[in-house]
């Protein structure tokens, strides 16, 4: 529950969104990963809207900008649209506006952004954006046009500072390029949680079940970034918050030929009740690169040789704790 105890709310367009969206506090980007410096901006607008009584609210756009206005340069993403609105409500968004992009919404100018989508669509009464924000067309608007307009429209323009970690700033292009290395924790601390994958259970070749180890095959949607390799991970079915122990290996089967990318998930812990037929695999630590072996019989005794890698793993982790 957020503002004034209410479910927060999701938009798909502007016209369901007018009229019950606002006033409000509003974050704007891309939050690809919501990571450490997306959480930061949300945060600032939170305490703006709790001061202020209003919503704390966010901009998004689907889908992502460059797919029109630089389609060779389109980002694979670091996490699906589903999972984004999920984890701007779990940083404190009592409403999300997923901004459908088109070739239309490209043309817009600073003034038509500000004038017809913040202030005449979603009432913005405080805008929070990074300071190196750009908007309008060929993203003709900089913060000092977001201010000046500020000023013309009545409210307040906040643009915060990066956020660094180790002397680099936190950005989506970082998260990325650790995440596509297989630097699976670094990519955590930028993003303030474990990576992780999403998306339903699907049937595999059967290859596991007969002649290694019985995997769950996760699907997820294209254009979704995957670290190749070996990882420790933590498999979660979502609906019932089962979790177990597990490794996961993402590539393309080397050993039997395969060229189409699968992500294989063998849990640790007997699986009790029920199969899951959606999950959520986190990673935590890199354990090898993808290889190609003899035969089967050779990837498994490797497979049960990362079991017991992972298993103690685990057993630091509990002593830890």
């Amino acid at each position: 529950m957020t503002l004034q105890g209410m479910t927060p709310q999701v938009f798909f367009s502007l016209e369901a969104a007018r009229g019950s969206f606002g006033p409000c506090a509003l974050s704007i980007g891309n939050f690809d990963g919501v990571h450490l410096g997306h959480q930061a901006l949300v945060a600032a607008a939170k305490r703006y809207a709790a001061n202020m009584r209003i919503a704390t609210a966010v901009l998004l756009f689907h889908p992502h900008p460059t797919v029109f206005v630089a389609p060779t340069r389109v980002p694979l993403m670091i996490c699906s649209l589903e999972e984004r609105i999920r984890l701007l409500i779990a940083a404190g968004a009592d409403r999300v506006m997923v901004l459908p992009f088109n070739s239309e919404l490209a043309r817009f100018t600073p003034e038509q952004f500000v004038s017809q989508i913040l202030v005449g669509g979603l009432r913005a009464k405080g805008v929070f954006v990074g300071d190196n924000f750009r908007f309008g067309y060929q993203q003709s608007g900089t913060p000092a046009t977001l201010e000046q307009l500020g000023n013309q429209y009545e409210f307040i323009s906040y643009f915060l500072r990066p956020i660094t970690f180790r002397g680099q700033v936190v950005s989506s292009s970082l998260v990325r390029r650790y995440l596509l290395e297989g630097r699976v924790s670094l990519a955590g601390r930028l993003l303030g949680r474990c990576f992780s994958l999403d998306g339903p259970v699907v049937s595999g070749h059967g290859i596991g079940s007969k002649q290694t180890v019985p995997t769950l095959n996760l699907h997820v949607a294209d254009g979704q970034l995957t670290p190749r390799g070996v990882y420790v991970t933590e498999t979660e079915e979502p609906s019932t918050g089962r979790r177990w122990q597990s490794i996961t290996n993402a590539g393309v089967r080397p050993t039997f030929g395969g060229d189409q990318l699968t992500i294989e998930t063998f849990l640790l812990e007997p699986l009790e009740g029920n199969s899951p037929q959606h999950i959520r695999v986190y990673f935590r630590r890199f354990l090898r690169a993808e290889q190609t072996f003899p035969d089967a019989a050779s990837l498994k005794t490797q497979i049960l040789r990362d079991v017991q890698r992972a298993k103690i793993y685990w057993n630091r982790i509990r002593k830890k704790s």
